[in-house]
């Protein structure tokens, strides 16, 4: 699909607003990274300034997961640190000057701190991840951040293929990849599929 109708439903919902915060939600492997990135250039070539706040920037790390016995769920909802994601939409929404977050590093496995700015003159914001319209306790809490939102599911099916596919390109064998995908991932896409607040906008692909 094109961005360019989306793009445009955006700048007219976001008319008059200082500052814009869209959700882009779905479960592992929907393409939420991938239509975040689409959307924030066809925004910067529309003229305006956009940038992407990818919530795994708040997972917990690895030494954290072990203590806590959930490294082998790492990407569930309880492996993320929801209270500092909070507290950084908080401080995006108020505006009130430049604001530095995580990234995850996909490869190293593990979050880095300060490594992107949210510009105090960025006035689309884009916030994309698994869990953002999650129904669940503390997720829930993210039921007023958002100006509008999308919401991204191709199937289970596609899922399966797409995160297979994903873990073997990392370097994991067959086995380990389908451990990661069908152990973790599938299960986490079910819980977001089946426990979801509604969404402005419900894409089946991107």
């Amino acid at each position: 699909m094109t961005v360019a109708p989306l793009v445009d439903q955006l700048l007219e919902r976001a008319a008059g607003a200082a500052r814009f915060i869209v959700a882009i939600a779905g479960p592992p492997g929907a393409g939420k990274s991938t239509l975040s990135d689409a959307l924030a250039e066809a925004l910067v070539a529309a003229g305006e300034k956009a940038a992407v706040l990818p919530m795994d920037g708040f997972h917990m790390d690895n030494a954290v997961l072990e203590q806590k016995g959930l490294l082998a769920r790492k990407g569930a909802p309880e492996t993320f640190d929801v209270r500092s994601f909070l507290a950084t939409l908080a401080a995006v929404r108020a505006n009130d000057g430049e604001v530095l977050v995580p990234v995850f590093d996909r490869s190293r496995e593990l979050a880095i701190a300060s490594a992107r700015v949210v510009a105090a003159d960025t006035r689309m914001i884009l916030v994309e991840g698994n869990y953002l319209l999650l129904d669940e306790a503390p997720w829930s809490k993210l039921d007023s951040a958002f100006d509008f939102s999308v919401f991204i599911n191709p199937g289970i099916e596609e899922l399966e293929r797409r995160l297979l596919r994903r873990w073997r390109d990392h370097g994991y064998d067959e086995e380990a990849a389908r451990r990661k995908a069908l152990g973790n991932d599938i299960p986490n896409a079910h819980r977001v599929v089946g426990h979801q607040r509604p969404a402005d906008l419900v894409l089946a692909d991107f």
